[in-house]
């Protein structure tokens, strides 16, 4: 289908926030439009991937799978989770549960294949999972906090 996806004549709030979802990965990733549309050989091109990112056009689920793929991230994250549910008297409530920052630990991923196997590969399978629940996919740093150094402290067979 290629760049002829529909063009819809309002954006619907679902659209609009497929576009959020689109634009907060691709920043993630500390790309601009331009670069996507020249690392991709012009696959996506700058103009059109605004469109997406503003909710203005429709893309195709091919095409969000070629997308997801470009940015190395699982198709489920290119589109919105709601966090939130309206309770009996129509206010929002929201579900994260997010309540102060904890210290944590910075790791730099792009270190990971000097971790010996199988300790590597399980540490970076934990840490995947990380990523894909906090839907954070810069892929270069990692802050992991308590709980998840004392997992990775028993991966690594070491005290902390």
């Amino acid at each position: 289908m290629g760049e002829n996806e529909e063009l819809s004549d309002v954006a619907s709030p679902y659209g609009r926030r497929v576009g959020e979802r689109l634009r907060a990965i691709r920043r993630q990733k500390r790309l601009s439009l331009q670069d996507v549309e020249a690392n991709s050989n012009q696959e996506f091109k700058a103009s059109v991937l605004g469109a997406y990112e503003r909710g203005e056009r429709a893309i195709s689920v091919p095409r969000l799978e070629r997308l997801a793929r470009y940015y190395s991230v699982p198709v489920d994250q290119l589109l919105p989770r709601s966090t939130a549910i309206p309770s009996e008297s129509g206010d929002v409530v929201d579900l994260t549960g997010r309540t102060g920052r904890r210290a944590g630990v910075t790791l730099d991923l792009t270190q990971l294949d000097a971790v010996a196997r199988p300790e590597g590969e399980m540490l970076g399978r934990y840490l995947v999972m990380i990523q894909v629940q906090r839907q954070d996919f810069n892929g270069r740093v990692l802050t992991i906090r308590q709980d998840d150094l004392r997992a990775v402290a028993c991966i690594l067979g070491v005290e902390i």
